[in-house]
């Protein structure tokens, strides 16, 4: 069982984003942003057409309307079958040209476009609509058996009473405590939202959106609320007053935990949400006993390591270490979260001699990753003594949504040094001066290159200039990279 706090959520409101920050205890456990220019796709359905299908991969190609392509995969394909009944390779479900109608599973990230299925779902407070399906299932976190199958009966027994077309139902958390009659609210409300897509779907020429997932404000009172959930403050009076509607008409249990802030102060910058959302950007993060973590994010995974850094504890090397890793398991549960990284994941604890602080240390870090409502595995410590785990990657990471590649060092993390590219100018100058007659030659670079050539390397730029047989004059450009050179031929 994952342990419990009482839970606060801010929700900072501009025209531009959308912010939320999920608060335990007053320490900021996630963050989720969405901005107005470029909303998640996740959720979304959309009337497509197949562009190209690839038999030896089992997928296709379809193009919804985006700036990429998306991928289908055949173990997302949806088609009604018998029992027993073989599935199909894809090739023999689906033709190029033909129309389809798809939901983005998963946003596209970085080269990646948009990850699609067809097996469809429409989310709503209490449930979730499976209109392809006939089963209901019943959410994981809802962990007593008993309960589980009282829900299971009930929705079951209200579905067979409804007298619109039958579908599948998946029953969330939030249904625990729920009645018959907000049950039935929630089965008409999907079903009419289901009537409502067909109908689209049938007078829409591919490609285009047929359904848009609720905003992120909207969705923070269908998603986000649980039992733990104490307070939802929100900084802007216009969307207090939208979310109250909203709340009144769908979640009314929710709406006694609206408040709206009136303050000085930023409410991010009230509760050192900002200061967070900095330090989740940064590579060093410091643990509170002198040790520090280091995130590498990469395309193909991220990779965290641990060290004591100052930390040199109280009684032996061992136990010090040991401390170290228990708190780095905490911090990296919470860290995971806050960057929201996804993929494969590899953690470098500091060595540990004895398999009993190993147990201890994952057994902590397990414990720690509870909470996280992302679908996640860990693998325990290989042969290298390093952790393995996956995290389910739905959108994009925090630092891909506030960051962009520099355009210094190209995503390298580092530039060439000074010197480095002094000897390339030199390289350069001679290559120059064999295709060209030029009168003279001038170096265009920046400040800290042109320092060097003025002092360690003026003897290397002199003799160059005797053997090309031509002066070779220097400008400094301040508004230059440390990488950044042009060689003018005058």
């Amino acid at each position: 069982m994952p342990e419990t706090f009482p839970e606060d959520i801010l929700i900072n409101f501009t025209p531009q984003e959308t912010r939320v920050a999920v608060m335990h205890q007053g320490v900021v456990q996630e963050l989720h942003i969405e901005r107005a220019a470029s909303r998640g796709l996740v959720g979304n359905i959309y009337i497509g057409h197949v562009v190209r299908i690839l038999p030896g991969m089992q997928s296709a190609f379809v193009d919804v309307g985006l700036q990429r392509t998306a991928f289908l995969h055949a173990a997302d394909i949806w088609e009604p079958r018998g029992a027993g009944d073989p599935a199909r390779p894809i090739e023999r479900i689906l033709r190029e040209g033909e129309s389809i109608v798809v939901q983005v599973t998963k946003d596209p990230i970085g080269t990646k476009g948009a990850r699609l299925s067809m097996q469809l779902s429409v989310a709503g407070r209490l449930l979730v609509h499976l209109p392809q399906e006939r089963h209901i299932g019943i959410s994981q976190r809802i962990e007593n058996e008993s309960e589980r199958g009282k829900l299971r009966k009930r929705v079951a027994r209200l579905v067979s009473d409804s007298q619109s077309e039958p579908g599948g139902y998946i029953v969330r958390t939030m249904a625990e405590g729920a009645t018959d009659e907000e049950l039935v609210n929630d089965i008409e409300y999907l079903r009419r939202l289901w009537y409502d897509i067909q109908a689209e779907a049938r007078k829409a020429v591919p490609p285009g959106l047929l359904y848009q997932d609720l905003p992120l404000g909207l969705r923070v009172l269908r998603d986000f609320v649980n039992t733990n959930t104490v307070r939802i403050v929100i900084d802007s009076r216009e969307n207090f007053q939208k979310l109250s509607s909203f709340a009144k008409e769908y979640t009314p249990a929710v709406q006694p935990l609206l408040n709206h802030y009136i303050g000085e102060r930023q409410l991010f910058d009230l509760y050192g949400v900002e200061q967070e959302i900095e330090k989740a950007l940064a590579r060093r993060v410091d643990l509170k006993s002198g040790g520090y973590l280091i995130f590498d994010q990469t395309e193909a995974m991220t990779t965290i390591d641990v060290n004591t850094g100052g930390f040199v504890g109280v009684r032996n090397f061992d136990e010090t270490v040991f401390k170290t890793n228990l708190e780095a398991a905490h911090t990296i549960a919470r860290q995971l979260r806050l960057r929201n990284l996804g993929g494969i994941i590899i953690i470098d604890f500091i060595d540990m001699d004895g398999e009993e602080h190993k147990t201890a240390v994952l057994d902590e870090f397990n414990k720690a990753l509870a909470s996280d409502h992302t679908r996640l595995t860990v693998n325990g410590f290989t042969a290298l003594g390093l952790v393995e785990m996956t995290r389910k990657r739905t959108r994009e990471s925090l630092a891909h949504i506030l960051c962009e590649e520099c355009p210094t060092c190209n995503g390298r993390g580092e530039v060439k040094a000074a010197r480095t590219v002094c000897y390339e100018i030199l390289r350069e100058l001679l290559r120059e001066a064999r295709q060209f007659n030029a009168r003279e030659f001038r170096i265009l670079a920046s400040v800290a290159v042109m320092d060097i050539f003025l002092d360690e390397e003026s003897q290397g730029l002199a003799q160059l200039s005797d053997f090309i047989g031509k002066p070779i004059s220097l400008k400094a450009e301040p508004s230059y990279t440390q990488e950044q050179y042009d060689i003018v031929l005058l």
